[in-house]
């Protein structure tokens, strides 16, 4: 399980993100943004952030810490937005942390040139978790430190909304058209050799339970938490073998070799690609 701690002070909503995440201060002396189970997307954006982002980190990105925090609702008392005290009223108890990075900046790529080998990386890692918000518009992605850090991963395994279409929810390929790195990932192929092997089911079973029973309760079509986990590793496992259908099709341009028109036609001039 993640480590577990408990809320001792709420300090300020963050409102860029639609489900109103907020700065909290723990009982460990840690800062976390704390997303809610109660928000809009619910638990299942807190078990998709949960298991892609400690994927990515076993995979050797570079994640904020995660743990579990318990939250009393009256910690909020004071906040006088009442979207936010509704918020903490709808969420008591475990809910998910990610530590806080004080002076950490978006990732703008016209002010830091991805490596062209990370990029790939990237954009290999969310084809495989289906991560379909890590646009140019949204990058989810900060530097701090002078390193990349990957955040806000609820969007991705979206398969989990309707199980009984799990299958062809997640097979194509992955859209790469707004992707913000796709300028840059022309090493795809060397990615894919570095990344896919290490895509077991032993790592994927370790991930999974790290995911709290609470979360993955009550889920219409599974007898408990440990089938659910089990699904999850039944849709994922099959995407590291062969034949990867899900992996774009990209040149060493950092193209896609048709030249039909494509959601991301739209895509700013200052974004540029690799030089």
């Amino acid at each position: 399980m993640l480590p577990h701690v408990t809320a001792i002070r709420y300090v300020t909503p963050l409102r860029e993100g639609g489900s109103l995440p907020g700065v909290v201060e723990a009982d460990d002396l840690g800062t976390y943004v704390m997303k809610f189970h109660g928000a809009g997307q619910g638990r299942k954006a807190l078990i998709a952030e949960v298991i892609a982002g400690e994927l990515a980190r076993r995979l050797g990105f570079r994640v904020p810490d995660q743990v579990l925090i318990d939250l009393d609702p009256a910690i909020g008392r004071h906040e006088p937005d009442p979207d936010v005290q509704d918020l903490l009223k709808a969420s008591p108890g475990w809910n998910l942390g990610v530590d806080f990075l004080p002076g950490s900046l978006g990732f703008d790529p016209l002010g830091w040139r991805p490596d062209r080998l990370f990029a790939s990386r990237v954009l290999w890692l969310d084809a495989f978790i289906g991560n379909v918000d890590r646009s140019w518009r949204n990058p989810n992605m900060l530097v701090w430190h002078g390193d990349v850090w990957l955040i806000d991963h609820g969007a991705s395994l979206i398969f989990h909304h309707a199980w009984a279409n799990a299958a062809r929810l997640f097979s194509g390929a992955y859209d790469v058209d707004d992707h913000v790195l796709t300028p840059f990932a022309t090493r795809l192929e060397e990615a894919e050799a570095e990344l896919a092997p290490k895509i077991t089911e032993g790592l994927l079973r370790e991930v999974t339970a790290l995911v709290p029973d609470l979360w993955l309760e009550n889920e219409p079509g599974f007898a408990g938490p440990q089938e659910l986990r089990d699904a999850y590793v039944d849709v994922l496992l099959p995407r590291a073998g062969k034949p990867r259908d899900w992996l774009p099709d990209l040149d060493v341009s950092g193209h896609r070799p048709d030249t039909g028109a494509r959601r991301g036609e739209n895509r700013p001039g200052w974004l540029g690609g690799p030089s």
